[in-house]
Formats: C-alpha cells, sequence, structure tokens
C-alpha cells in the first residue's frame, strides 16, 4: 500500500467525534466573526429606535381617585323595614364594574366632551417622515420650513360653528402676521381675521374666533370640529378607569394628553360629569315616588271625608250605637292589618318603578301581602257572630280609620321624600382631583431604544447566520476530508494573490515576492507531503486540476514548482490546459512560445518546448498554440512517453491541467500521471462539485489522489461555521530576528 493509500484510508476511517459540539462551537464562532454585521445592525436598530422616539408627541397622564359609596338612593331617611326592601339591587355584577362601565359611557364622557367643547381641533402642521423630531430635540429653526411645525406653536380657538357636512373635515389655517391669519374652507373659499374677532361664512353656518395665536408668519395647522361620537370615541381610546384593589370600590381614573393641563382638565371634567349624574340618578327615585304620592294625596282625603260622613249618618240614624269591648279590639285589629296592607300598596307603586316582579325586594313584598291578607281573613271571620248593628258600625268605624291611616302615611311619606329629594348626595366621592405629572409618560424613550438595541442584536445575528446558510462553498477542510480524499495543504488567503486573479499581462510569482508570506509557506508544506506521498507512485508525476475556473489552480502549480525548486529539486511544469492555459505569463514568455501542442502535434521536439524556469532547477512547458482538438492530442502515446521521459529527467513533474467538470482533458491525463490533485477554493467550490469529479474519475477508471484548499480565510470559516483552529502553523513564518 502506498503512502498515498495510507493517508486517504485515515482520512476515510478517522470517526467523528462531538458533532454537536462542534455545531455549537461554529455556531458561536460564527456570530463571533460576523461580529461587524451585528455591530452595524445594532448601531441601524438604535439610530432607528432614537428616531421613532423622538419624532412621536410627549404623552402625559392625569390620574384621578374615586370612592363608591354604598348607594342607597335617599333611603337613608326612610324606615327600616322599607331600606330592607329598596336597597337591595339583586344584581349579578358588582358596584364597581357598573359604575365604570358608566364612566367610559356616552353620557358621561359626551357631557365632559361639550363642557371643554373638545369638538373643536387644531393640529399643527408637521414635517413629513420626522414629524416632531426638531421641536423635541430644541432644535433652531433655520427658516426654510415655514409651514411645518418646528417649535410648540400653538393657537386656541375661542369659538368655532360648522355646517353638519364639513364636521370632521380639517380646514388649513395659515398665520399672516401678528395676530392675523386666513383660513381656507372646505367650499374653496378663503376668510381672514384676527385675535379675539368672530369672522362668520355662509350666512351665518359658519362662525370662528381665534382666543391665542402663538406661531410665526407661514405656520399652518389644521383646524375643525368632529362630530359628538367620534370626539366621545377618541376620548375612550385615552380615557381609563380600573378598580384598584379588587373589590374595594377605589376607582383609579387616567387620561393622557399632549398637553399636561388639558389632560387634567377633561379628566376632572369627566369625573364631575359622572358625579352629577350619579347625583341625579339617586335623586330620580325619590322624585318619582314623591309625584305618585302628591297624586294620591287628593283621593286619600276624599277617603277619609266619605267614611266620617257614612259613619256619622249611621249613628244618627242608630241613636249613637257605641261598640262594646270585643268588637272595639277586633276593629283595632283588622284596622291595623288593613293598614299595613295599604302600605304594601304604596311600597309596590314605588318599586314598580325601580325593579321587576322578580327582584328580590318584590318578593319580599309580595310574600308579607300574602301573610297579612291570611290575617285579614282571620279576623273578617270573627266579625260574622256580632249582632247587625254591631257590623255595621264595626265595618263603618274601620272604614274611617283605614282611611285615616292611609292618608296619614301619604302625608308621612311625602314629607320624608321631600326631605330625600333635598338632603340627595351622590354615592361617589372625589378623594383625589386629577393631577398629571410633569414627566410625560410617553413615548418611552429609553424602553423604545433599548427594544431597538435588542432587535438590532437580532436582526445582525440572523444576517450572519443567513450568510452562513447560503454560502454553501466549502468551509473547511473537513468537508472535503468527508468525501474520502486527504488534503495535502491548505494555502491561506492572500491577497496580493487575489489581486492577481483578473490581472492582465505579465503576472508575478507569488512565491519569488513574498517568499515569508503564510502562503508561501503552506505551499511548502504541499511540496512536503508531495515529496513523501509519491515515494512509491509510478512516476513523479502529479496533475492539478479542479472542478472549475478561478480556483488558484495554475497559481498553486507554478508557486509549488518555485519552492520544490528552491529546495533543491529538479521541476518541470506543464500548462496542459490548451485552450485558456496561461502559465507563459508567469514566465513573461511570449504567446507565440512553443509548447505542448506543438510538441503533441509533431511540430516541435521535447527539447524545443521545454523552457527555463526563473530560478535553477524549474523548466516549463507552455501549453503553445491552442490546437481545435486538445483531448485527442492528449490522446496521443506521445503524451505518455513525454511524460516517461521527464521522470527520468525531473524529480517532479507538475501538470497545470484544465477544470475537471468543464472539460475531459483532466480524466485523460490522470491515466498518465501518477496522482490526481484536485485543487478548492475556500467557500466557492461546492462540495458536490468535488464528489462530482471524483465521479467523472472512477467513471474512467482512475481516481483523484488527494485535495489542496486554497484562499483560505480563517476569519470567513468562522463566520460561515468552520473550524480553523488546525491551520495556525501558517502564521508562523521564518524572519530573521532583530
Amino acid at each position: 500500500m502506498t503512502p498515498i493509500s495510507k493517508i486517504t484510508q485515515r482520512y476515510v476511517t478517522q470517526p467523528d467525534v462531538e458533532d454537536d459540539e462542534i455545531d455549537l462551537m461554529a455556531l458561536a464562532g460564527a456570530l463571533l466573526a460576523g461580529w461587524k454585521w451585528i455591530a452595524l445592525a445594532f448601531v441601524v436598530a438604535v439610530v432607528l429606535g432614537a428616531f421613532i422616539a423622538l419624532r412621536k408627541p410627549v404623552i402625559y397622564q392625569a390620574t384621578g381617585l374615586l370612592q363608591l359609596e354604598q348607594s342607597q338612593n335617599g333611603l337613608s331617611a326612610l324606615p327600616e323595614s322599607m331600606q330592607t326592601l329598596l336597597g337591595s339591587d339583586g344584581g349579578g355584577k358588582s358596584q364597581a364594574e357598573t359604575q365604570m362601565a358608566i364612566m367610559s359611557s356616552r353620557l358621561v364622557l359626551g357631557e365632559a366632551a361639550n363642557k371643554l367643547n373638545l369638538q373643536n381641533f387644531v393640529i399643527p402642521r408637521r414635517l413629513p417622515v420626522i414629524g416632531l423630531l426638531p421641536a423635541n430635540l430644541h432644535l433652531p429653526d433655520p427658516g426654510l420650513f415655514d409651514q411645518y411645525q418646528w417649535r410648540n406653536e400653538t393657537v386656541q380657538l375661542g369659538r368655532l360653528k360648522v355646517p353638519a357636512q364639513w364636521q370632521g373635515v380639517p380646514m388649513t389655517l395659515t398665520v399672516t402676521g401678528a395676530g392675523s391669519y386666513r383660513l381656507a374652507l372646505p367650499d374653496g373659499t378663503e376668510v381672514t381675521g384676527t385675535v379675539g374677532h368672530d369672522i362668520s361664512a355662509r350666512d351665518g353656518d359658519f362662525a370662528i374666533a381665534l382666543s391665542q395665536m402663538d406661531a410665526p408668519v407661514g405656520r399652518e395647522f389644521y383646524v375643525g370640529r368632529r362630530s359628538l361620537s367620534a370626539t366621545i370615541q377618541g376620548m375612550r381610546g385615552k380615557f381609563s378607569v380600573s378598580e384598584s384593589p379588587r373589590g374595594s370600590n377605589i376607582l383609579h381614573t387616567a387620561y393622557q394628553d399632549t398637553d399636561r393641563q388639558r389632560a387634567e382638565e377633561i379628566l376632572n371634567a369627566i369625573a364631575a360629569s359622572f358625579v352629577d349624574q350619579n347625583i341625579e340618578r339617586n335623586s330620580a327615585s325619590a322624585e318619582n315616588s314623591l309625584d305618585f304620592i302628591q297624586k294620591q294625596l287628593p283621593e286619600a282625603r276624599k277617603n277619609v271625608s266619605e267614611a266620617e260622613q257614612a259613619l256619622n249618618e249611621y249613628r244618627q240614624k242608630q241613636q249613637s250605637v257605641d261598640v262594646n269591648y270585643e268588637t272595639q279590639a277586633l276593629l283595632e285589629r283588622v284596622t291595623k292589618i288593613e293598614g299595613e296592607l295599604s302600605a304594601l300598596d304604596l311600597k309596590e307603586a314605588e318599586l314598580k318603578n325601580q325593579y321587576t316582579v322578580n327582584h328580590p325586594a318584590y318578593q319580599a313584598l309580595l310574600q308579607n301581602r300574602k301573610e297579612l291578607q291570611a290575617q285579614l281573613e282571620q279576623a273578617k271571620k270573627a266579625t260574622q257572630g256580632l249582632p247587625e248593628t254591631q257590623k255595621d258600625i264595626f265595618n263603618l268605624q274601620r272604614n274611617l280609620e283605614v282611611a285615616q291611616q292611609v292618608y296619614t302615611q301619604l302625608l308621612n311619606r311625602s314629607q320624608e321624600l321631600q326631605v330625600v329629594r333635598a338632603s340627595t348626595v351622590g354615592s361617589v366621592r372625589v378623594i383625589d382631583k386629577a393631577y398629571a405629572s410633569a414627566n410625560p409618560v410617553a413615548p418611552r424613550k429609553s424602553r423604545i431604544v433599548a427594544l431597538a438595541a435588542i432587535l438590532g442584536l437580532i436582526i445582525g445575528a440572523a444576517i450572519v447566520l443567513i450568510r452562513r446558510a447560503l454560502r454553501r462553498g466549502i468551509k473547511g477542510a473537513e468537508e472535503i476530508e468527508a468525501l474520502g480524499l486527504p488534503v495535502f495543504a491548505t494555502v491561506p488567503f492572500a491577497q496580493e494573490a487575489a489581486d492577481l486573479r483578473n490581472r492582465k499581462g505579465d503576472l508575478p510569482i507569488f512565491a519569488l515576492e513574498h517568499p515569508d508570506a503564510v502562503a508561501t509557506e503552506a505551499l511548502r508544506s504541499l511540496r512536503t507531503s508531495l515529496h513523501f506521498g509519491l515515494l512509491d507512485a509510478r512516476t513523479n508525476s502529479i496533475q492539478l486540476t479542479s472542478a472549475a475556473p478561478n480556483v488558484g489552480k495554475s497559481f498553486t502549480a507554478i508557486n509549488l514548482a518555485v519552492v520544490a525548486a528552491q529546495a533543491g529539486q529538479k521541476v518541470c511544469v506543464i500548462d496542459a490546459d490548451m485552450r485558456k492555459g496561461y502559465l507563459r505569463r508567469f514566465l513573461h514568455l511570449p504567446k507565440d512560445t512553443p509548447g505542448l501542442s506543438d510538441y503533441l502535434g509533431h511540430e516541435k521536439s521535447l527539447e524545443d518546448v521545454i523552457a527555463s524556469g526563473p530560478i535553477k532547477g524549474m523548466s516549463v512547458i507552455t501549453s503553445g498554440r491552442y490546437p481545435p482538438n486538445p483531448s485527442e492530442l492528449l490522446m496521443r502515446a506521445e503524451f505518455g512517453a513525454m511524460l516517461r521521459q521527464l521522470d527520468s529527467e525531473f524529480d517532479l513533474i507538475i501538470v497545470d491541467a484544465p477544470p475537471a467538470l468543464a472539460v475531459t482533458d483532466p480524466v485523460v491525463i490522470g491515466r498518465s500521471v501518477g496522482a490526481s490533485i484536485i485543487v478548492a477554493r475556500h467557500l466557492e467550490t461546492m462540495q458536490g462539485a468535488v464528489r462530482a469529479v471524483q465521479a467523472s474519475f472512477e467513471a474512467a477508471g482512475t481516481s483523484i489522489t488527494g485535495a489542496v484548499l486554497n484562499g483560505f480565510k480563517a476569519e470567513a470559516t468562522a463566520r460561515y461555521g468552520g473550524h480553523y483552529q488546525y491551520y495556525y502553523n501558517y502564521r508562523y513564518s521564518y524572519k530573521s530576528g532583530d
């Protein structure tokens, strides 16, 4: 078994260990190596976040505190039995939830909007894109954008009346002078005016008056009047109310606005409107009951008069009949029961205005009435045994006392309700009036910038990882070794060599120009590997090919020949690319220099086509004139004979072959040389392309012996997830000490 075969077997059978750990290290290395992308994304995100935070208007928040007290609807002045019946609400929601819903209703918010005239709006015309950035940064006004807001200019409306069809339509107001302005109306006309004076148009359908204006000449504002529903909807978006702690009946209110003072005014107006409606609601029950009582009093007075007259007439007719003790007691009992039933009738009339029949208070009243009616029936049965005269006087006197009792109850109830109506207070108490802190609540600049910074880091890392995923070229020697090919050398990237790729004319030899470079030292390592690898080969010839052009194959061939000759070997370099070969450019030879094609075409002898190299021990055979049939020429017996003759004269023969996937020439050459080596370019040559070259050689009965990884970039390898810790020795160079 040859040394090269042993090397190949060792690389193929070497176990792959710690895959997971290597992947994690590769990922970390890719992120670390791509720090520039991450830093760029971080900076851009921070700048963008700061821009977004500074272009927005500053928002202030006013807060307040309310307490919900137990609502009795003014019943505290009523008898305890009636409070028990009327005090229960029987609802499924808590009092706080109900009151919070009322506070956010159109009733409350609409009243607050009307008090403060919030339907009117004034919006400064702001700079496109940058918005309030100049104002928030307090930048000086350059005077270039007169129509746009630059500082915190203000215009206050004292009065605005618009037709219904103009509601929600903004009108452009332009400052024309100190206290004067021009307003463009939606119908295309314009009006002019001054601060503090009313102006009108359209036969009084439109009117406007400004109370204050603080803005330079040329500034523009959008003014108008929204509909009440749109205003309430906007207020709901800025207003919030919550109960904290839950079950405490303590309501925390908040309102946000760009103006601190206006936020306090609006929140106080909402609270005042809420308290007013609460008082009105509590007094409404007493008012309704009082109206009912006032209507019943005349009828009750009439019933008393009629009962007295009937009793007196009967006594006169019967000559003053008196009732005995037993009848009197029975009368008092029946009278009391009927009085209580009359009181229940009164309560039921009041309850009908407040609750449904299924309400617990209503059901309790019905149960109480049922019991009283049962007692009344028993009492009436007891009167059946009385004499007729006693019965008549009993009934008449009972009617009188019941009528008097009902009338007295109505009078007392009327007085009680009058007291309740006069002394009604709400069940809501304002604990803290609205107060807005001097510190704005939005935009939260530090939070926005912090989130933007985090997002920038994430985006930067994503960019690095996406670039790594999209870059599918060979990232390290281990990917070539996974194909069963030993990597004889990894040649680091050299910018000086990369500059030669698209250079025209003669080319310098890198190993001669930069003998101490890391790439040159890597070529020396390749020379050593090939020296021991070809000890048992049938010839001292090697072929350098590639999968595609521009991978540094010719660069490797000419520089390998130089470092081999510098080591004392006799080296011959053959340019076998008879289509686009350009080794002659490294030797500064003319284009018509006889070469391989001339020899294989029997036009020149071998001695005629061998040229001396730039250093002692190095010879070169150029490609010669480009023939029409390069593959046929290489298949001739003369090519193999030439290699055998050169093998006896030189220690190393390097054949620079064309790309294997483009033409079949390398496969033909592979049958005659001692070893075929593929040159792969770091991050450019695909692993599949190398596999395809192997397949083409194997189909022809030969094989690729090994590979050279060219243009290796350690930092880029980490960026794309490769490993480069095995190539640290290439950073060592032999330089004279100081």
